[in-house]
């Protein structure tokens, strides 16, 4: 299971919001490019960008700062946050990002996102942000009617790069992930899925690893010194071979 640490930016800072409210926000740094820079070194093999003000406006907003991640660091970027149409999508993946992540518009639009899936085949992430099971939007300030699953099974089979599930009540707190609800989605599509939101300790890694996942994303934890990215990975690595057999 890969560790993906997280880089929210807020008005060009690095900041983690809890439960997805813009009014609890903490900040974490204000050069972006230095704090990508230090998962780099250590040990990171891909970084989660996410664009909170995009998210809010509905475009790109942070963009200088994605740019000096992108010019500072070699490891693969993947970014969400205010992506709606071909356009940013496009121009996203010239600056130089690996993977581009949409959720609102791939609700509000899936015939869509459809086309955008088979026009950058495996180059897309689709963003399922919950709240009690329900896909949320707009920067997590609207909720809508749509199962979370439900929306996931509509790609199914489709070249889609992965997943990321978060549930919104866990994200950015500590207070552990929701193993049931991404067990739930993780077996209802064969799409890789990447967890997100309340891992706190190590204990949480060792529980994700046990899901048929592909990798998690932990922000505030890392932030806090809750434990390192080292001991992250080490954590969520694979598991001991078995003894063999005498």
């Amino acid at each position: 299971m890969r560790v993906i640490p997280a880089i929210d930016l807020r008005a060009g800072k690095c900041v983690r919001l809890r439960q997805g409210d813009y009014d609890r926000e903490t900040v974490f740094g204000d050069d972006p490019a230095a704090m990508a820079a230090r998962w780099e070194a250590g040990g990171a093999s891909r970084i989660h960008l996410v664009d909170l003000d995009g998210a809010k406006a509905g475009r790109p907003v942070n963009v200088d700062a994605v740019r000096g991640i992108l010019g500072r660091v070699s490891v693969p970027c993947q970014l969400g946050g205010g992506v709606r149409d071909g356009a940013t999508i496009s121009a996203w993946l010239q600056a130089g990002l690996e993977r581009v992540i949409v959720g609102t518009q791939a609700l509000r639009d899936p015939d869509w996102f459809v086309s955008m899936l088979e026009a950058y085949p495996q180059r897309l992430v689709l963003g399922l942000d919950a709240r009690e099971g329900k896909v949320a939007t707009e920067g997590w300030l609207e909720t809508s009617s749509v199962d979370a699953v439900t929306l996931a099974r509509r790609f199914d089979g489709l070249p889609l790069a992965a997943i990321i599930y978060t549930d919104i009540a866990r994200d950015g707190t500590l207070d552990g992930p929701n193993l049931e609800a991404t067990r739930a989605l993780a077996e209802s599509t064969r799409t890789p899925v990447i967890a997100s939101g309340g891992v706190g300790t190590l204990a949480d890694l060792e529980r994700l690893k046990a899901l048929p996942i592909d990798g998690v994303i932990v922000g505030r934890a890392l932030y806090e010194g809750r434990f390192t990215l080292a001991e992250a990975i080490a954590a969520a690595g694979p598991p001991e071979p078995p003894a063999s057999p005498t």
